[in-house]
């Protein structure tokens, strides 16, 4: 009998890298909910670039598709097992290899985690931006699969605008670096940016260059309560209209400022505001006045409440509201659909009024928060998984609100990645030339379409 892949990679990995069977299936999704899963045949754990590869031919020999992992922190279904699969999990590749300060640049595999790397380069004075939300868990292979964004984007970019060249394994198993060091470069086709984003569809990135900045100012930071959501949108446009850009812009409804106040005893949000902003600076010799700023728009707009942070603890006790969302509305009704769409910032009116009006008919409550510098807002359908109607109902809601972004000359995905989740939009988002596009490059690098099936295209 010839032997099955399990066999195989038994002959390549340690006992302790490979869970084959029952013992695979809590590596089968991530942390969406609501998203179909499939069935793992087994659950791999390489440790170098190398064994990824030989990982790769080995599946590739017996026809089996790969799912690649790293911390499944996803919320669109990206790295959810199909049935029959190999997972490829990432997860125990966390070396930081290199930090240069000269050149400003990081080097490092696929499985660190977004914070570690953060806090390696801030201890030789230097700065990596991308924040996203859980980035105490995510990985920097993962932030790369999804291109993700975070609070800090507003000001400073998305994974994308970061990352300088990658390590990354075929299909086939062969090993390729795209990019480069430098600041500039322009040979050849841009495989790197192409690379972020694609959700492991076209290779699997194992180690990852990113370019860092000097560490900026202490940040400090401004909490401001609104009677009236219009109030805060207008202080908002006016914030991002002047000199004084803020290096996070954040925006909370009534729904997300009582599901937080009801899950986070700590938390101080003013409970009759309709609409809080948050708002931080971090420019060097700036950092007061620019908050003295925000703070003085607020309240030319009609904020109620005005609290500054002026110092670590201060912007820290600000900051820990909006850093438990996500949290709080999974404990509404055990269960939320995080949306993530993006509009540009002179249809936010059109979005929230638009959400309002599918809550409403759709008789499901939607609590919207989000990076309202920047468009790109998460609208939060709470459901109760046990209860099919529920399911299905939030789902249906869910479609809308994507459905209303794309209408508004938007996206259905600023950072969440498409995964399973949003791919019945891709039509009207993209139009079905662009997909057959996109299909071609697929299979330009995966002919036998065995990396992350069914995801992302």
């Amino acid at each position: 009998m010839a032997p099955s892949l399990i066999d195989d990679l038994s002959a390549l990995l340690a006992p302790e890298q490979l869970l084959a069977g029952d013992a695979a299936l809590p590596f089968d999704r991530d942390l969406s909910d609501g998203t179909g899963v499939g069935v793992p045949l087994a659950a791999a754990f390489p440790s170098s670039t190398e064994q990824v590869a030989s990982v790769v031919r080995l599946a590739a020999k017996h026809g089996v598709p790969i799912v690649p992992q790293g911390a499944r922190s996803g919320l669109a279904g990206g790295a959810n097992a199909v049935d029959g699969c190999l997972v490829l999990s990432l997860e125990h590749m966390t070396g930081i290899l290199s930090i240069d300060v000269a050149d400003q640049v990081a080097t490092v595999e696929a499985g660190v985690l977004t914070y570690d790397l953060a806090t390696a380069v801030e201890q030789v004075g230097l700065f990596y931006p991308p924040d996203p939300g859980s980035w105490q868990i995510s990985t920097i292979g993962g932030n790369v699969a999804t291109n993700a964004g975070g609070m800090r984007c507003v000001k400073y970019g998305v994974t994308r605008d970061f990352v300088r060249g990658l390590t990354v394994v075929l299909a086939n198993g062969d090993v390729v670096r795209t990019g480069r060091r430098t600041v500039k470069g322009v040979s050849g086709l841009d495989l790197t940016a192409l690379m972020v984003g694609s959700e492991g569809t076209l290779g699997i990135v194992t180690e990852v260059t990113v370019a860092l900045l000097p560490r900026p100012a202490e940040p400090v930071g401004v909490l401001a309560a609104f009677p009236a959501r219009q109030a805060a949108l207008a202080a908002a446009d006016v914030i991002m209209a002047s000199e004084r850009r803020p290096s996070i812009l954040e925006f909370l409804d009534r729904g997300s400022i009582a599901a937080i106040s009801a899950f986070e005893p700590t938390a101080t949000l003013p409970a009759d505001a309709e609409a809080v902003l948050i708002v931080q600076s971090d420019e060097p010799g700036r950092t007061t006045g620019d908050a003295n700023e925000y703070a003085a728009i607020a309240a030319f707009c009609g904020a109620t409440t005005v609290e500054i942070g002026r110092d670590k603890a201060g912007v820290e006790a600000i900051m820990a509201s909006r850093r438990a969302l996500h949290g709080a509305m999974r404990a509404v009704a055990g269960a939320s659909l995080n949306e993530d769409v993006s509009v540009p910032r002179s249809r936010l009116t059109e979005l929230l009024d638009g959400i309002d009006e599918i809550a409403e008919r759709m008789g499901m409550p939607i609590a919207t928060a989000g990076h309202i510098g920047d468009g790109n807002l998460h609208p939060i359908v709470a459901f109760n998984p046990a209860d099919v109607a529920s399911v299905a109902l939030a789902n249906e809601t869910y479609q809308q609100v994507i459905g209303l972004a794309v209408s508004l000359g938007g996206t259905s995905s600023g950072e969440h990645g498409i995964g399973t989740l949003k791919q019945a939009h891709l039509d009207a988002e993209l139009g079905p030339t662009l997909r057959a596009l996109q299909r071609e490059v697929k299979r330009a690098f995966d002919p036998e379409g065995l990396l992350n099936p069914g995801k992302k295209l």
